[in-house]
C-alpha cells in the first residue's frame, strides 16, 4: 500500500514532461489500448498500471479520451484505491490531475475535454438518460451528484449565487449558464485558477475566487444564495461551524447546505467526519433564522433569511 502524506499544492496547468505528468510524487503517462509487458511489482488493473520505484510512483492509463470526465474518479476508487492498492486523498488528487493532463498534449486542452464530457454527462444524467459510451456510468461519481446538482438548482432564490468550496465547479458553471450571476470559491488556488481558465473556453462567465469558506472577503449579504454542496464533511467540527456561520452572513436570502449521510467518513473522497440530519437541525437552530432540514440522496439544510424591503 502506497500512501502521501505531505508534498508540495498540485498545479493542475502545469506543462507535461516528455508526454507525462511528473511531480515530486507521481509520474504519470497514457499508454495504448494494448498493455506493455508487466513489470516486477507491478499492480496491473483494466485501466491502470502501477509501480514503485523509491523515488516516484508511476502510473500509466489506459482511460480514453471519451471517459476523461469526472466518473474517473470513481475508475481510480474501484480499481486502486478500494482495493487497498493505494491510499490517501493526496495521492488520488494527483493520479487524477495526471491522468486527465495526459489525456491531451496542451493543459488547458485536456482540462476542457474533462469539463465538457463532465458537463454533457450531468446534463444527461439530470434528464434521465444514459450516455452512450457502453458502461461509462458503472463507477458512479456523476449518477451520484447529478440528482443532488439538481435539487440545490431547485432551491435556489431569485438573484445571484455564491458557492463556497466549489472544487471544479461543475454546479457553479451550470447555475451561470442558465443566466446568474454566480461567484465559485475554492480553498486551493489551483483549483480556482483552473476554473477561470477553463469557464471562458465553455463560453460561461463566471467568477472564480480562492478563498476559506470559513473566512470569505465579502460584505454581508452579498449573494442571494450562498451554497455549501458536500464542503462540510471534509472540514473539521470547528471549521464547520465557522463555514455555516459565514455562509448565514454572506446570504441575502437563503443558505443551502447539504451533506452525504455516512456511517463512516469516507477518507477516499477527503472526508474527516460523518454528519447527521440532527447535526444540520443543530446548525440550522444556532442561526435563530427559519430553516428546514430533508433527506434527498443525503443531508440537506435551507437557511432562509427575511428579506429587506
Amino acid at each position: 500500500m502506497t500512501e502521501v502524506t505531505t508534498s508540495a499544492p498540485i498545479d493542475p496547468l502545469q506543462a507535461c514532461v516528455d508526454g507525462a505528468y511528473v511531480d515530486e510524487v507521481v509520474e504519470v503517462r497514457a499508454q495504448g489500448p494494448v498493455p506493455p509487458r508487466r513489470a516486477l511489482h507491478t499492480i496491473r488493473t483494466e485501466h491502470f498500471d502501477v509501480h514503485n520505484d523509491g523515488d516516484l510512483l508511476h502510473v500509466g492509463h489506459r482511460v480514453p479520451p471519451e471517459l476523461v470526465d469526472d466518473d474517473l474518479a470513481g475508475l481510480l476508487a474501484d480499481e486502486l484505491f478500494g482495493p487497498g492498492w493505494l491510499r490517501g486523498p493526496e495521492l488520488f488528487e494527483r493520479i487524477f490531475t495526471g491522468t486527465v493532463r495526459t489525456s491531451r498534449s496542451g493543459a488547458l486542452d485536456s482540462w476542457e475535454l474533462f469539463y465538457r464530457n463532465t458537463m454533457a454527462r450531468i446534463e444527461q444524467r439530470i434528464d434521465g438518460r444514459r450516455w452512450p459510451e457502453s458502461g461509462t456510468d458503472r463507477h458512479g461519481t456523476i449518477a451520484d451528484y447529478a440528482p443532488i446538482y439538481a435539487r440545490a438548482e431547485q432551491l435556489l432564490a431569485a438573484g445571484s449565487v455564491l458557492e463556497l468550496g466549489c472544487c471544479f465547479g461543475f454546479l457553479s458553471l451550470r447555475i451561470a449558464a442558465g443566466g446568474r450571476r454566480t461567484t465559485a470559491s475554492d480553498l486551493s488556488p489551483g483549483t480556482s485558477q483552473l476554473l477561470a481558465a477553463v469557464a471562458p473556453r465553455l463560453g460561461i462567465p463566471l467568477t472564480a475566487v480562492a478563498a476559506d469558506a470559513g473566512h470569505f472577503p465579502a460584505p454581508d449579504a452579498s449573494a442571494d444564495t450562498v451554497l455549501a454542496i458536500h464542503l462540510l464533511e471534509h472540514l473539521d467540527a470547528e471549521h464547520g461551524d465557522r463555514v455555516v456561520a459565514e455562509a448565514t452572513r454572506l446570504a441575502a436570502r437563503r443558505v443551502v447546505i447539504a451533506v452525504p449521510l455516512e456511517d463512516e467518513a469516507d477518507e477516499t473522497w477527503g472526508h474527516v467526519r460523518t454528519i447527521s440530519l440532527d447535526d444540520l437541525t443543530a446548525w440550522g437552530r444556532a442561526t435563530g433564522l427559519p430553516f428546514e432540514v430533508s433527506e434527498h440522496h443525503g443531508g440537506w439544510l435551507v437557511i432562509d433569511k427575511p428579506v429587506s424591503r
